[in-house]
């Protein structure tokens, strides 16, 4: 049920009133732990007992990662499985300790799993000035890879940095685990976060910033005039069930592709995606995060082939609302297979956008209640991309205030990639739906790390 924009209900917490979109507003800014730390959650097993955040469980019809067993990660941990860490060796130690027995970890400041520098991380005789002498296009050309390449080339000296990179900064998080942050700054620099393989994972209340690629590839091959290609999510979801993801704030930080160098005429690209759920994924929320300063932001299923889409068919489940997309190209985010609602999300357009919604193969993305805000210039036909001719619902979104029909906007002005209406599935797991026209102020003010109390 879409509710008006003066009334809130906190989730049992409180109801709550205004005078329209201001009073709306005013309310989120005098709640002291804003609209959004009561959205979304129940206190451990004991509701109203708990108030640490830790403990803190996915709602009841709260997203997709509420479907069947719910997602309550590490709230019934034993006290000797709560955790505080404050350094990355710290952090992995916590991960492992206890196997898949429930537990927390909290995390206290800014944890950098590269806090040596990329130069740390090299093998010895690698240097970068030798591998763009070595497969500059003048030279080396576009039609060979190097794939072939020995071990003691320059590409062969990346590769083997590259691995060293791999095992530094990848964590794989086991099941029944809640990650939290502690306060308003608390996160990780050039960390992979690997939800791997496992079910019950918590992730919430932490600044991500995308890890930095130290030892990208050229692929001379790769478009008309080759590019260079980067490894590491901030943050895959593999295989892995029931996750909810909550109040983070996932952003490239001191290192936004705007300041990259170009060689060979291309951008220097070290960053892949903020959050890749793929390889039969299922049962994942999304809420009131901040994806924010990235190109290739949220992949949903990461290939058209058929060996990987026998596994990803009647998966990739996963539901969006109450976050905000800032200031990004594409991929919030492109679909292929799953059941994916977005809905009470507010997306913000400047001049290097690309798109938001991206119709991938036998997609069934339903997009509703979202507002848009767009920079002059930028069409609301540029919002969906079809990637393969798949329909969708889109229904109830408005553009810099005013309701359009993001499919009829798309076809209206790219009339060569039609796309038709209908998903086939009706989202039924949303514990509030809020109108569009209150969204962008209760997104502003309620998402992101640093506003769950």
């Amino acid at each position: 049920m879409t509710r008006t924009p003066n009334r809130r209900n906190w989730h049992g917490h409180a109801t709550l009133k205004a005078a329209g979109l201001a009073g709306c507003t005013a309310l989120v800014l005098a709640l002291t732990g804003t609209g959004a730390q009561a959205h979304g959650g129940h206190f451990g097993d004991h509701p109203g007992k708990h108030r640490d955040p830790a403990r803190q469980t996915l709602g009841a019809n709260d997203g997709w990662a509420s479907h069947g067993t719910g997602t309550t990660g590490g709230a019934g941990a034993a006290p000797e499985h709560v955790y505080t860490v404050g350094d990355w060796a710290g952090f992995k130690a916590a991960l492992a300790d206890g196997g898949s027995a429930p537990k927390i970890i909290k995390v206290r400041g800014t944890i950098d799993a590269v806090s040596a520098g990329c130069d740390s991380l090299a093998v010895p005789g690698y240097g970068f000035d030798a591998y763009l002498e070595k497969y500059a296009p003048e030279t080396w050309g576009l039609e060979q890879d190097l794939s072939d390449e020995p071990d003691d080339s320059p590409e062969g000296l990346r590769r083997a940095s590259a691995a060293r990179q791999n095992t530094t900064i990848k964590a794989n998080v086991p099941a029944n685990t809640t990650i939290i942050g502690i306060g308003k700054n608390a996160g990780f620099k050039g960390a992979s976060l690997q939800i791997k393989d496992v079910d019950n994972v918590i992730v919430r209340n932490l600044i991500l910033e995308s890890p930095l690629d130290c030892f990208p590839q050229w692929d001379p091959t790769d478009g008309d005039r080759g590019n260079w290609n980067s490894e590491y999510d901030t943050a895959v979801v593999y295989n892995a069930t029931h996750v909810w993801l909550d109040h983070n704030t996932f952003t490239d930080g001191e290192h936004p592709d705007s300041a990259a160098p170009t060689h060979f005429g291309m951008l220097y690209q070290q960053h892949d995606g903020e959050l890749d759920i793929v390889r039969g994924a299922d049962y994942v929320t999304a809420s009131w995060n901040v994806f924010t300063e990235h190109d290739k932001t949220i992949l949903i299923g990461n290939s058209d082939g058929e060996s990987t889409a026998v596994g990803d068919r009647g998966k990739l489940k996963a539901t969006f609302h109450h976050n905000l997309f800032s200031k990004l190209v594409e991929r919030a985010p492109r679909v292929r297979f799953g059941q994916v609602d977005v809905y009470n999300n507010h997306f913000v357009a400047d001049a290097g956008y690309g798109y938001s919604f991206g119709i991938g193969k036998e997609s069934q993305l339903v997009a509703e209640h979202n507002a848009f805000t767009l920079a002059k210039g930028v069409s609301p036909a540029k919002i969906l991309k079809r990637w393969n001719d798949f329909p969708l619902t889109a229904q109830n979104n408005l553009v810099n205030g005013k309701r359009v029909d993001l499919i009829a906007a798309h076809n209206a002005e790219i009339p060569e990639e039609t796309l038709r209406s209908g998903a086939g599935w009706t989202p039924t797991l949303r514990a509030d739906v809020d109108r569009a026209q209150a969204v962008p102020a209760l997104v502003e003010h309620g998402a992101g790390a640093g506003r769950l109390h």
